[in-house]
């Protein structure tokens, strides 16, 4: 299923599914189903799956919007609206997280990034001088381990709560503390814990895992406080997507002309060093990433970024689109300048 969260000005949230054209307002024939959350804790009650709990809300009776509208319409305006696909209704129980060097085109640009060398893929592979083509190496080695086995383990970072994470169309940030914006066109998964402490998969979405790859240069150890920055989602939450392959594609305009197309983007596993199984047993491995009620979003990395081959920065005003065929629409958000107070040193005063 295509499923989608929005809000509908005066009236409030709405979850429902794409169909042909149109959205199936789920909630306007279940008020009890506002949300992607609800929809999971309803099939936990009844039994079911995720889909079936979903489509079982929609009747005869179901609103439908046009899906076109959705997309072009104003955060915040006057018309129904999108937001982030996958949330909760606690925001600080979501853990956004990631795994990188998973991606063989993504080894080549971190390398890049650390090393400064302009060596091939392969050539960092056979004689692995940095930290990151060692990972990755790792990761080629030992990533895909047979089944019910545990392979070697995947870079992790954390990314933040749910405070950080945006729908489509709105503003990425770029904080006055930051040295420079980075896209990072990724699909996210996302997760819910229930009762019993066991990880449920709900689906995946188009992301974009924003970083500070000016930061990050500066040394490899700075990478941890890079992703410390907003990220986006959506525009929908895929539930059936196998991840075995896709192709994505990003573009930056700026005042309304392309500075930047990324060309074809791989994901999925034909693409990467790491099983997604691998990926999600070394993420739930850990006692506190199970706790019962709690929701994940976890990104899978990246095969390209534009921060090696760029001479520019990402400014204000500048609208990143990353797109996917055959995954529903596109997710676009633009750049937008962080609080000005960022810039100054906290000061921290006794309690």
């Amino acid at each position: 299923m295509r499923v989608v969260q929005f809000v509908i000005p005066g009236e409030g949230r709405r979850v429902g599914f794409v169909d042909g054209d149109d959205v199936v307002d789920v909630t306007s024939s279940s008020a009890s189903l506002t949300s992607v959350f609800d929809v999971f804790e309803a099939s936990q009650v009844s039994g079911t799956s995720f889909d079936d709990a979903l489509a079982g809300g929609a009747n005869d009776n179901s609103s439908r919007i046009n899906y076109a509208d959705l997309l072009s319409a104003e955060v915040g305006g006057d018309s129904a609206y999108l937001i982030a696909p996958f949330d909760h209704p606690d925001t600080h129980r979501v853990l956004v997280s990631g795994t990188g060097l998973t991606h063989t085109g993504s080894m080549k640009s971190r390398d890049q990034m650390h090393s400064g060398d302009e060596k091939s893929a392969e050539e960092a592979v056979e004689e692995p001088a940095t930290d990151s083509a060692k990972m990755f190496q790792m990761g080629i080695d030992g990533g895909k381990p047979a089944a019910g086995e545990r392979g070697v383990s995947p870079e992790w970072f954390y990314k933040g709560n749910g405070t950080i994470v945006r729908g489509p169309g709105e503003g990425l940030e770029m904080p006055a503390f930051a040295l420079d914006g980075g896209e990072e066109p990724e699909l996210g998964g996302c997760y819910f814990i229930d009762k019993d402490g066991v990880p449920n998969r709900v689906g995946f979405a188009l992301g974009n895992e924003w970083a500070d790859h000016e930061t990050e240069r500066i040394n490899y150890l700075y990478l941890a406080p890079s992703k410390l920055r907003s990220c986006a989602l959506g525009p929908e939450l895929i539930t059936d997507f196998a991840f075995d392959e896709l192709e994505l594609e990003c573009t930056v305009e700026r005042d309304g002309k392309k500075i930047y197309e990324s060309g074809p983007l791989y994901s999925g596993e034909e693409y990467m060093s790491h099983t997604l199984a691998n990926c999600e047993d070394h993420h739930f491995k850990y006692p506190l990433h199970r706790v019962p009620g709690d929701a994940h979003i976890h990104f899978f990395g990246t095969s390209q970024l534009s921060y090696s081959t760029r001479d520019w920065k990402f400014q204000p005003g500048d609208v990143i689109t990353i797109s996917a065929q055959g995954f529903g629409a596109a997710l676009s958000n633009p750049v937008v300048g962080g609080d000005p107070a960022e810039g100054r040193a906290i000061r921290v005063v006794k309690a």
